[in-house]
């Protein structure tokens, strides 16, 4: 039952993953989610079936187009594939249970704002507000302990980003702010910082790497949400091991 559920998620995930491009791409560009139909932005060809099964049709296609040969980005094959393994590792990581759906609504959220920021470095304020209402629900239903920590983390989060972009002079976007109250919402108080560490930590760490081989120019910006999607979840399937790890070194 457990291994039909993991695949059944994974599958799942898959096709969220899929919808998930197309709602990062359009809503930014306050575009319809629904009309027109997906098409090659190159040549307009409205895709089929065959253009459309997540992965499969990027590695089947050869990441080109059927019609022009235009590439397509492989920003989309990697959304729906770690869409998909992350469905299926929240379900392994806590269960069947109402934290699942705290955990499959915070990895929605998190892979909309990856393809949004990815593309544009926004973070549309219609999908914080939509994944406020259904993650706020949702913990309500399954709480931290103490309860209260999640309001506490909430504020925290955005108060702390909001403060270094004032004190930076706007070297913090309004939209990660915004994103770190919903982050604080979901991990409480102490694994929110924790996830922020993280997020700065491996923001340095690639960022610095990128201007040492000329993939990244000094002075450019470039979208930290990413960065912030992968401190979080570490944080939220981690974050009491990294915790209690870091606590042994004193």
């Amino acid at each position: 039952m457990e291994t039909i559920l993991l695949i059944y998620l994974f599958i799942i995930g898959l096709l969220l993953g899929s919808f998930f491009n197309v709602v990062g791409l359009r809503i930014p560009n306050n575009e319809s989610i629904v009309k027109p139909r997906s098409h090659c932005t190159s040549c307009n060809r409205t895709l089929t079936a065959i253009d459309l099964v997540p992965v499969f049709s990027y590695i089947f296609l050869k990441g080109k187009c059927r019609t022009c040969g235009t590439k397509i980005s492989a920003i989309y094959p990697l959304i729906e594939l770690l869409t998909g393994l992350l469905f299926a590792f929240s379900f392994y990581k806590v269960g069947f249970n109402q934290e699942l759906i705290v955990a499959l609504a915070f990895v929605s959220l998190l892979m909309i704002i990856t393809v949004s920021d990815i593309h544009y470095m926004l973070i549309p304020d219609k999908v914080l507000l939509f994944f406020l209402v259904i993650l706020g629900i949702a913990r309500v239903c399954s709480p931290v302990t103490p309860w209260w920590d999640s309001i506490i983390g909430a504020i925290v989060g955005f108060g702390l980003l909001a403060l270094i972009a004032i004190v930076s002079k706007g070297g913090m976007g309004g939209g990660d702010i915004k994103l770190f109250f919903l982050i604080g919402l979901v991990l409480g108080t102490k694994e929110t910082l924790l996830a922020f560490f993280l997020s700065t930590l491996i923001g340095a760490v690639i960022g610095g790497f990128g201007m040492l081989i000329g993939k990244i120019k000094r002075n450019k910006p470039i979208p930290f949400g990413p960065f912030i999607v992968i401190g979080s979840l570490m944080t939220y399937y981690y974050g009491d091991t990294i915790i209690e790890w870091y606590l042994t070194l004193f």
